[in-house]
């Protein structure tokens, strides 16, 4: 990353304030995987499970804000002892989603999951995360036996009614820039067919040269001529913002970063304009990338 001061990079225009994330879970995870951006693992406690009260108290502003949907990533959402507390909270206001490996979704989380989406006026939505359809070549990234419990935890919530998002990222084609898969996208909508599901739904994301990651060789961030004319509502810091335990930052993928950290304990605080200093910036101005479902 450029040690340059922040005012030499532009800003994003913050317009209406959308989207609320939750870093619910801090950096502790039941997973390590090797391209993480925020090297989340069962270890890594530099950002803390955040409090249950706090979370509330973050829905209430959001609702007073008018912020239309929630959602909770970590980490691994699940691991938070409240997580379905607060999902039955959060769907009495807001549509929310859930960024999960899956594999803490057992039959007995899984019927719970189902009995609070059936009683709740607004939609919960599952996103659970894969980077191969080999299995060997998931595994290589996730863990020795993860492709065959994620493809069942997300059979399971697919047979009580979800839609869960298949969600991959381009690990295997920024570890063989050689070899881009250009049917990738059919092959992961084959692979769910093929475990009995008739609506698959994916999404894929690009890396990002952080965490687990080794930093870019030539880091690049966007510059000021770059934004010139440029519709800031693309991007996806200009309508949502990320709480965390230790504060309110821009985005999800930055989460934990000092420098983008916008508030301490408001929401309505931190919903300004953020610079766009990091080299992650880069990516998502390049690839219109969203952590959104879409």
């Amino acid at each position: 990353m450029s040690q340059v001061s922040q005012e030499r990079f532009p800003a994003a225009d913050f317009h209406d304030f959308d989207t609320l994330w939750f870093q619910i879970s801090g950096t502790l995870c039941n997973l390590r995987c090797n391209h993480c951006f925020i090297s989340c693992s069962p270890e890594n406690d530099s950002l803390a499970l955040m409090e249950t009260a706090g979370v509330l108290r973050y829905l209430e502003e959001a609702r007073q804000l008018g912020v239309k949907e929630i959602y909770f990533t970590g980490g691994e959402p699940f691991l938070h002892p409240d997580i379905l507390l607060i999902l039955e909270q959060t769907l009495t206001y807001f549509p929310a989603s859930v960024l999960t490996n899956g594999l803490p979704i057992n039959p007995e989380r899984a019927d719970r999951l189902a009995r609070i989406a059936d009683s709740s006026p607004y939609t919960l939505e599952l996103r659970i995360s894969l980077d191969h359809y080999d299995p060997d070549k998931n595994d290589a990234v996730r863990g020795k036996g993860t492709f065959k419990r994620i493809l069942a935890a997300y059979k399971r919530l697919y047979d009580r009614g979800f839609l869960p998002i298949l969600t991959i990222t381009e690990i295997d084609e920024y570890q063989n820039p050689e070899q881009k898969d250009i049917d990738r996208f059919d092959k992961y909508v084959q692979l769910l067919n093929q475990a009995g599901v008739g609506q698959p739904r994916v999404k894929i994301i690009p890396i990002f040269e952080m965490g687990m990651l080794p930093a870019p060789n030539r880091p690049r961030t966007v510059t000021h001529e770059m934004m010139n004319g440029f519709d800031h509502s693309l991007l996806q810091c200009s309508s949502s913002r990320i709480a965390a335990a230790d504060g309110i930052y821009a985005c999800p993928i930055l989460v934990g970063e000092e420098r983008a950290r916008m508030s301490g304990t408001s929401l309505e605080a931190a919903a300004t304009p953020c610079s766009l200093y990091h080299t992650a910036c880069t990516t998502c101005y390049v690839t219109g990338m969203t952590c959104k479902n879409y």
